[in-house]
This record gives C-alpha cells, sequence and structure tokens, in this order.
C-alpha cells in the first residue's frame, strides 16, 4: 500500500487517482499526525509525503520513523524546497525529493521501484 500525507485535498485525491489508475493501492491522510496514528505503517510500501505541513513536517514526520527504526521508503513532495532541505531528506534516506508541479510518469517511475525493491 501506498501513503499519501498532505494537508491539500486537491493534491490527496489527485494522487489517490493516479495511483488507482495504474492499479496501485494507497491510502490518503491530512497530516502526519493522523498517518501516524492510523495503524497503517505496518502496511505502507511506501510514503509519499509533503514537507510543509501543520503541525508535524514531512521531515519531522521522517525522523520519527527513522527513530522508531520504521523504514518506510519515502518520497517528498513540496512547494516550498530548496537544496538544503533536499539534502537534508534525502541524507535521511528518502528516496526522492520532487518540486511541485511534479510529472506524474517520473513520480510513478519512483514510486514502482520502491515498490519493485
Amino acid at each position: 500500500m501506498v501513503a499519501v500525507v498532505d494537508d491539500d485535498d486537491l493534491m490527496r485525491s489527485a494522487l489517490q487517482g493516479m495511483l488507482k489508475s495504474v492499479g496501485l493501492s494507497s491510502q490518503t491522510f491530512a497530516s502526519a499526525e493522523e498517518f501516524l496514528e492510523s495503524g497503517q505503517l505496518q502496511q505502507t510500501a511506501c510514503l509519499i509525503a509533503d514537507i510543509r505541513m501543520p503541525g508535524m513536517s514531512g521531515l519531522e514526520l521522517q525522523a520519527k520513523l527513522n527513530a522508531e527504526h520504521r523504514r518506510i521508503p519515502t518520497i517528498f513532495i513540496t512547494a516550498h524546497g530548496d537544496a538544503r532541505m533536499r539534502m537534508q531528506a534525502l541524507r535521511a534516506g528518502a528516496v526522492e525529493f520532487m518540486a511541485k508541479p511534479f510529472d506524474d510518469g517520473v513520480l510513478l517511475k519512483s514510486v514502482r521501484a520502491v515498490l519493485e525493491n
């Protein structure tokens, strides 16, 4: 299952629709906290997360998962990324860091690469 964590309703819907169109199951969450409380961490094979969200940020979510030794391959999407933030995310284990608007094909390729490993 692919988990999508983004505070933007339209982005969550668009990503879920795109994943469904290629036969991938997904669940969406409006916040990092909602994802952490969902009980879905074990079933999550890939996480697509926004960086800037109210409450816990995507980077804070990644740090929390790492601290709990939950290695969920993470693809970050953000409208506010910079080179420093990108390096921080990748050093902490993110598999991809994409600026919005991103190419759907590139995102799907990254998700498929994660799921095939």
